[in-house]
């Protein structure tokens, strides 16, 4: 195994390569439920049949960002995102030793997962440690389509969705979820000398970095955030047919991330799209709201039946 950073908490606990197929699913139920991100993988509404897949796809995943983002030196992170890539091929070929891949191999076989948005995840992550700004919207679009939308259909294929049609419904709210971040986050991107925002639409308005870095809000920096803000909205609405097309348990998280990315949206537009100055976050009411939606939609389901 590839030597790491001594002060990366994914390798607090990792049993020794090699190690057995239990050793392996306890490492990543701990990662997955020890974390503040849990929520997305161990939601309630999850078939407790896919609660361990879901844990180990997190794993990987939670392991590829961390070497993205922990490891501080950009040329030690592509490093270790090229050993990642290799242990991920390792594990396709039946070959798995690192302890997340013994226990996603399972995974892969049953589900029948393709490689591909394992890859495009390493894509994104590789990508971040070079670029930080983007020239157009369209090339916002495409990081996305490597960042945020893999991971909505590996979610697809463990419940057994396999249609184009589908996947690119899920594209559509992966998408729309990573840009709400994004336009959420201005403010500490810009702490990492990352802007997300497409340069000929800064342009258009008038905007030089200059004036992000400086914080300085006025009604072109308003009025670009509210077209920003307008066509992720856009992007949901193309995704919300997905729901209706899953099985009710999915539907329910489906709806707690859609209705969740809206809601940013909509504590963007109440600080008045001040997102230079402060970041836009959701009460715990919101939460609650947002939760009793999905919920109200659940029973509806089964009340219908």
């Amino acid at each position: 195994m590839m030597q790491l950073p001594v002060d990366l908490e994914i390798a607090r606990g990792l049993p020794p390569s090699g190690g057995s197929l239990k050793q392996a699913e306890h490492y990543t139920r701990w990662l997955a439920t020890h974390h503040y991100e849990n929520f997305t993988v161990a939601s309630v509404f999850l078939p407790r049949h896919l609660r361990q897949h879901f844990y180990n796809v997190y794993a990987y995943c939670r392991w590829a960002d961390d070497l993205a983002d922990e490891v501080t030196n950009p040329s030690e992170a592509l490093k270790l995102l090229n050993w990642w890539d290799s242990e991920l091929h390792q594990c396709y070929a039946g070959s798995a030793k690192h302890p997340v891949f013994v226990a996603l191999r399972g995974t892969i076989e049953r589900f029948e997962l393709p490689i591909e948005p394992f890859s495009d995840l390493l894509t994104a992550f590789r990508q971040d440690q070079s670029v930080r700004r983007y020239a157009t919207w369209d090339a916002v679009i495409e990081y996305c389509r490597y960042s945020a939308n893999p991971v909505g259909r590996i979610v697809l294929h463990l419940f057994g969705y396999k249609d184009r049609e589908r996947q690119l419904l899920s594209d559509f709210t992966c998408t729309a979820l990573q840009l709400a971040n994004f336009w959420q986050d201005v403010s500490r991107d810009l702490q990492m000398d990352r802007i997300y925002i497409p340069v000929d639409l800064m342009r258009a308005h008038g905007i030089a970095e200059s004036d992000l870095f400086a914080g300085r809000f006025d009604s072109r920096y308003e009025k670009l955030m509210c077209v920003l803000v307008d066509r992720t909205r856009e992007l949901f609405e193309k995704g919300f047919p997905l729901a209706q097309r899953v099985a009710p348990k999915l539907r329910v998280d489906i709806e707690l991330f859609s209705r969740g990315g809206l809601a940013v949206l909509d504590a963007i537009e109440l600080i008045g799209y001040n997102t230079l100055q402060q970041r836009p976050s959701l009460t715990g009411v919101t939460k609650l709201k947002l939760l009793g939606r999905a919920l109200g939609e659940y029973a509806l389901t089964y009340a219908r039946r």
